[in-house]
């Protein structure tokens, strides 16, 4: 009986001892699938981030062009003109053309009669037609020598040597022409040092040193101090201004040029910051008073000017929600859009200053129903998760891009919309972007800079030749005039 009993224990404790194993393998497998979700999740947030990168090209995105992959471009933001190709009705063609004053005229004889071939040499002629080859000379370098006359007087005997004139110190010296050229191929074409050297070698035959290329710049980026200052002034004294920023690479450091222009008027500037502390040292957002249009980075806002973000920026984010994400209201927030942009034009050609009150109405009540629809697709996240000891996180919860957006368009709806208000306002901040490309083409081919000092120069020198090229004036005699120390300045009002 005892040992019957004693089976029967040791039965039932085996038993139990079974039960808890297999209650601890069942835990193990569950935390082990619980990690395993979390995993599929994070893998899966994560691939779709991967994915959302991939599609991003420079239609639906701020990326630059040169990032779009080896596909076929993507469509355009703009919309067809509806005009044909080609050439417009009364627009001024430009075709090579005959000068009357040539400098070099060759007549070829008529001989023989190419009838009966009778000698012709002492018929008089005339000249029925003439054609032209415009081409380079065969010596392009013109060496001007300067004398000095030397008298002795009958009375005293001292001898009296003419000065030579001012800027004339060498016994040779290249003048303002090659100077201007090496400075214009540097700062205005954005070729190295090194290839200005070489092209001049092999145009003009001119040994100069990249090193002297280097004194031919700093001496016209020395003269052009005062020209910075006045083109600093007129810009804070315009009406509407265009800002914006881009990557530049300062020996192994990086760096950040910023741009303030018009239609009329560039200034470029460099700083190792990309925010405000670059902003107070170039001095003109803190001087502006009127309409500021960027695309919507924090460092601009806060000064005393009026704010106008750009739009195409959030086109392109649109265009993204809609294509990739299949976000119905991204497509028609993006036609609103577009649609106000065209009621704005149509007010402007017809010499009215403001958009009828009943269509601003409509559009901006059109605005916050089309927000709306995108807050009920895109919900806010989740609270972050407590920690093990019971306390959140700190920091905010990690976003969607449409959730960003939406949080955007509605906080700053009044600067999104400012072009809808104010028509000397744009719809966009082309005029920046298209003014910091040259600073693009400058990193492609000639790469960053190597001092401090080269990057300062480039950039007054830009601005000079970016201003001049915009009001329609020669560079290259501008240029020539600044390195003969009478710099030409341009319009500032």
């Amino acid at each position: 009986m005892d040992e019957e009993l004693n089976k029967l224990r040791q039965a039932n404790h085996d038993l139990r001892e079974g039960l808890r194993q297999a209650i601890k393998a069942i835990e193990s497998q569950q935390e082990h699938i619980k990690m395993l979700e979390k995993l599929i999740t994070s893998q899966q947030e994560r691939l779709k981030m991967l994915e959302g990168q991939l599609a991003k090209d420079r239609h639906n995105s701020s990326l630059p062009p040169s990032s779009d992959r080896f596909v076929r471009p993507p469509k355009s933001l703009r919309q067809p003109s509806g005009k044909k190709p080609g050439g417009q009705n009364g627009h001024r063609g430009h075709h090579l053309r005959q000068t009357q004053t040539p400098d070099e005229i060759l007549v070829h004889p008529v001989q023989w009669c190419e009838h009966c071939h009778h000698n012709l040499r002492s018929q008089p002629a005339h000249l029925p037609e003439r054609r032209q080859v415009i081409d380079l000379p065969t010596k392009l370098l013109w060496v001007r020598e300067h004398r000095v006359e030397e008298k002795q007087c009958p009375v005293c005997f001292h001898l009296t040597r003419a000065s030579f004139p001012a800027g004339i110190s060498a016994p040779a010296q290249y003048g303002t022409g090659i100077q201007t050229l090496a400075a214009y191929l540097v700062e205005g074409q954005a070729v190295p040092y090194a290839r200005a050297s070489q092209l001049l070698q092999e145009l003009l035959g001119v040994q100069l040193s990249a090193g002297s290329v280097a004194t031919f710049v700093r001496a016209c980026h020395q003269q052009l101090a005062e020209a910075e200052t006045h083109l600093k002034t007129a810009l804070v004294k315009a009406k509407v201004i265009h800002q914006d920023e881009t990557g530049m690479r300062v020996d192994k450091t990086g760096w950040w040029v910023h741009v303030c222009s018009t239609n009329r008027l560039t200034h470029y500037a460099a700083h190792p910051s990309r925010g405000r502390k670059a902003l107070d040292a170039i001095g003109i957002a803190p001087a502006f008073a009127g309409t500021s249009v960027h695309d919507g980075l924090r460092s601009y806002q806060g000064y005393g000017s009026t704010q106008a973000w750009c739009n195409v920026h959030h086109l392109r984010e649109l265009t993204f929600l809609d294509e990739e994400l299949k976000q119905p209201w991204a497509r028609a927030m993006k036609e609103l859009l577009l649609s106000m942009k065209h009621e704005v034009e149509q007010a402007k050609a017809s010499g009215q200053r403001e958009v009828d009150l009943l269509v601003l109405a409509r559009l901006l009540q059109r605005y916050d129903e089309i927000l709306a629809e995108g807050y009920r697709a895109n919900p806010p996240p989740p609270p972050p998760k407590k920690s093990e000891q019971g306390k959140r996180k700190p920091g905010r919860a990690k976003q969607s891009s449409a959730r960003n957006l939406l949080e955007r368009l509605p906080q700053g709806k009044w600067m999104v919309l400012r072009f809808l208000h104010d028509f000397a306002a744009p719809f966009d901040n082309n005029q920046a972007e298209r003014d910091l490309r040259m600073m693009k083409v400058q990193q492609k081919v000639s790469g960053g800079f190597r001092t401090e000092e080269g990057i300062a120069m480039f950039c007054r020198i830009r601005s000079y030749l970016s201003t001049l090229r915009k009001q329609g004036m020669k560079l290259l005699a501008a240029l020539e005039q600044t390195l003969a120390g009478n710099p030409v300045l341009p319009a500032f009002s």
